[in-house]
């Protein structure tokens, strides 16, 4: 759902001020990578780690297309990783040029441009994809630990992403976009149901899901497609996270490659 709102902008934008020329919309599928950060990585170094790989990811990218630098949408201090420190930091992951126009600019600030230029409905509506958040993240990273951090990742991982990366001319984005899978919401579950738990684990830890007549299995999201293909298919499977986010986007997902046997664990608030 994140993916093609993303989509929606892009078209928009290219539509509206660069349809005369012809571009290119790349998608590198990054759950793996997550998963592999969220194994290997210090914690507190999580969002920071995670800028770097996407930045070694846009580096060999470019390198394949002739671009002549990156762009992010970073601006100081409006989150965690967003520090000078650690923008420091990851920027030491790439050799090419990283331009950020947004860099000293406020929230406000930026909402109003979005207004200006017509993205701002586009933002206001965009699911949230929150796969990778720290409790208590590093503000002020120090490079040499997080390079000692990487270096216990499996390298093929990334390589791996950018391999599988999809290449789709911004001109059929639209043609391209799949609608995400309607997945039903369980306020209360039947006794045989199955709850899976797709928090990472040290969430699960500061808050235990706790039902009296319902087992609950705790399966990281980014171990989930993989475990799944061993669960009994005579069980009815419910996902469940704090927000709802994660829950929604991979039951969607499982829905879309075939499983029917699963739905979202929604407790009333």
């Amino acid at each position: 759902a994140h993916e093609i709102g993303v989509r929606q902008v892009v078209h928009y934008l290219w539509d509206r001020y660069g349809a005369s020329h012809g571009a290119k919309f790349i998608s590198v599928p990054f759950e793996g990578v997550v998963a592999e950060i969220m194994r290997s990585v210090n914690q507190r170094h999580w969002g920071v780690v995670l800028k770097r790989q996407m930045l070694k990811a846009a580096s060999d990218i470019a390198a394949a297309n002739n671009a002549a630098g990156l762009v992010t949408g970073d601006a100081v201090a409006q989150v965690s990783s967003q520090t000078l420190s650690n923008l420091n930091v990851v920027d030491r992951a790439s050799n090419e040029v990283v331009l950020r126009p947004l860099i000293s600019m406020d929230k406000e600030t930026i909402i109003n441009i979005a207004r200006d230029i017509g993205t701002e409905p586009f933002a206001r509506t965009m699911p949230e994809y929150c796969g990778v958040i720290s409790r208590k993240p590093a503000t002020r990273a120090k490079l040499h630990r997080v390079e000692e951090d990487e270096a216990a990742m499996d390298a093929r991982v990334l390589e791996q992403a950018i391999a599988s990366r999809q290449d789709t001319p911004v001109n059929r984005l639209l043609e391209t976009t799949r609608t995400p899978e309607e997945v039903e919401l369980v306020h209360t579950p039947a006794v045989n149901d199955v709850i899976i738990d797709v928090r990472h684990p040290s969430e699960g830890e500061q808050s235990p899901l706790q039902l009296t007549s319902n087992q609950v299995v705790e399966i990281p999201f980014y171990e989930l497609n993989e475990r799944i293909q061993s669960m009994p298919d005579d069980k009815q499977y419910l996902l469940y996270c704090d927000r709802g986010t994660m829950s929604r986007m991979h039951a969607c997902n499982l829905k879309a490659e075939g499983h029917t046997n699963i739905k979202v664990y929604a407790p009333a608030r």
